[in-house]
């Protein structure tokens, strides 16, 4: 039984639709119900953890500041996971005055992966390639959370970060082909992940 069950919603879909009617109890379900797996996720965009903190509750304002609009309840997650990352973006440049577009010239790797070594990546263990993917240039980490982890295509990308699709396919290519090489320095390079992004 999941939290909000145990707090008498008995759907998702009910639960939003109470956090749309503006019940508190409603809203601290919610709150339970994603905060483990959004912190998760501001983690991944971010390199401190008081930096995920402010996503994470920037994040939350705006959800309940829209939940409103949400027309189809039963496709909250979706949603929310979009808001999150969204935020996550455009907190990180707007806080950091970074750009996470590009990656500059002399950042990139002069190598890139072979597709031999890109389909090894189909085995890591996902808890050791988060950790690795959290070394990179923001560059680079930013399009491998966006299009491998999370599944976003490259038009999507290209619409987040105000870029072509070209440049979005060319620092998801050079970020695999450091990561690889990341992996290959700490011994796990035998394994690999599965790209869910098109």
């Amino acid at each position: 039984m999941s939290l909000f069950q145990k707090q008498k919603f008995t759907s998702l879909t009910t639960l939003v639709k109470g956090c749309q009617r503006g019940e508190p109890k409603a809203q601290n379900a919610f709150y339970d119900h994603y905060k483990r797996k959004l912190r998760g996720i501001c983690l991944r965009y971010t390199r401190t953890e008081s930096e995920a903190d402010d996503i994470f509750q920037e994040a939350f304002i705006k959800i309940f500041n829209s939940i409103h609009q949400l027309r189809a309840p039963e496709a909250a997650d979706p949603w929310v996971k979009s808001t999150v990352i969204r935020t996550a973006i455009n907190y990180y440049k707007s806080h950091t005055k970074k750009d996470l577009r590009l990656t500059s010239v002399d950042e990139m790797e002069p190598v890139l992966a072979s597709e031999e070594s890109l389909e090894q990546l189909d085995r890591v263990e996902m808890g050791e390639l988060l950790a690795v993917i959290n070394e990179l240039p923001d560059g680079y980490r930013t399009v491998i959370n966006l299009y491998i982890i999370d599944g976003f295509k490259h038009a999507e990308i290209a619409d987040m970060l105000g870029v072509a699709e070209s440049t979005s396919k060319s620092q998801l290519m050079r970020g695999k082909a450091l990561l690889i090489k990341k992996l290959h320095e700490k011994g796990i390079g035998q394994y690999g992940f599965v790209s869910k992004g098109n």
